[in-house]
């Protein structure tokens, strides 16, 4: 059966993030005091439409995973704010935070990590419905098998251990556990980076199908851009704890305005060997989140920095409608 397009992004917000930050303080000496911080996320600011897939790219360490964490607040954000439908996660009390979890879920980089080997699969999906009181046992054994016949999985496979089953599989029961509980919002933290390819694809139509059946909101976060172009309608991209990109998929893999965004594409494979892409190198390695350059944290990898950049820190501001990017030269590479 075909799959149908899908569904546009709507007007009305679903997750608002401003300024949002994370620093991890490095302790040192006898007395255990901070000697220095790690800038992780240092004030990333993005909206997620309902119904819409926004891609996280970038570099290993450019802060990624911690903003899907800290949005989820798996992490304890350092400022800033997240809102999810008009209300404040960073400020939620222990029990507002209990029912905002039914509607925020996360899959996990590694399928295997993320499960308890000490008990079975089936247990491990019901595992929410248990914590927040779900149904009868009989209803939620009923609700289990449902769930893994969604995902492609046997409801006999149920009574089986995380060992038992491929990667693939594993990362099928992720899904699993984030579905049981029919979440608004799924932060899926590179869900296909430990697969292989033949199975990054068809974890990616699952999770295209189950966003079109359920109308799920999706944070994608990757470092692949090629996987992110596929399944993202709009992309932000980060660098070294800030977002320096934000555009629609389209535009931003057709026009990059900023020149870390342009060499991560032109390193994307081209599936044919008659086709030449002339390739960006960057040289020198990613400053340290702990001491980040001055002014635009690129400038000392950026083919066109001139002296402002190494002065003045770029706004992230709107060039073009739906485009924004933060760079004193945008688009002029």
């Amino acid at each position: 059966m075909a799959v149908a397009p899908l569904p546009k992004p709507q007007n009305d917000t679903l997750l608002e993030v401003d300024n949002l930050k994370k620093h991890f303080p490095i302790k040192g000496g006898f007395l255990r005091r901070t000697v220095a911080t790690v800038k992780a996320v240092d004030g990333v600011s993005f909206a997620v439409k309902r119904g819409e897939t926004l891609g996280l790219v970038g570099e290993s360490g450019c802060g990624k995973t911690t903003t899907g964490r800290t949005v989820l607040r798996l992490e304890k954000a350092t400022s800033g704010e997240v809102l999810f439908e008009g209300k404040d996660v960073l400020k939620a009390s222990g029990g507002q935070m209990k029912n905002l979890r039914r509607d925020m879920q996360i899959v996990f980089q590694d399928p295997y990590a993320s499960l308890d080997p000490r008990i079975t699969v089936g247990e491990s999906i019901a595992e929410g419905l248990v914590i927040h009181g779900i149904g009868s046992a009989s209803e939620r054994a009923d609700r289990v098998r449902e769930v893994m016949a969604r995902v492609g999985l046997h409801s006999a496979q149920a009574n089986r251990f995380p060992h038992e089953f491929s990667g693939g599989q594993r990362q099928r029961i992720g899904i699993a556990r984030a579905l049981i509980m029919n979440p608004k919002l799924i932060v899926c933290d590179e869900p296909v980076s430990a697969l292989d390819v033949s199975i990054q694809s068809q974890v990616l139509n699952l999770l295209r199908n189950l966003q079109q059946e359920f109308g799920l909101t999706y944070l994608f976060i990757a470092h692949n851009l090629s996987v992110v172009e596929h399944i993202s309608d709009r992309v932000g991209v980060m660098y070294l704890g800030k977002m320096v990109e934000l555009a629609d998929s389209e535009d931003l893999f057709r026009e990059p305005l900023h020149p870390y965004t342009k060499a991560l594409i032109t390193a994307i494979p081209v599936a044919d060997p008659t086709v030449k892409r002339e390739r960006i190198v960057l040289q020198g390695d990613v400053p340290s989140p702990i001491n980040p350059p001055s002014g635009c944290r690129f400038h000392p990898r950026c083919w066109i920095a001139k002296d402002i950049c190494k002065e003045q820190d770029p706004a992230f501001e709107e060039k073009r409608k739906g485009h924004w990017a933060a760079c004193h030269f945008a688009g002029q590479f």
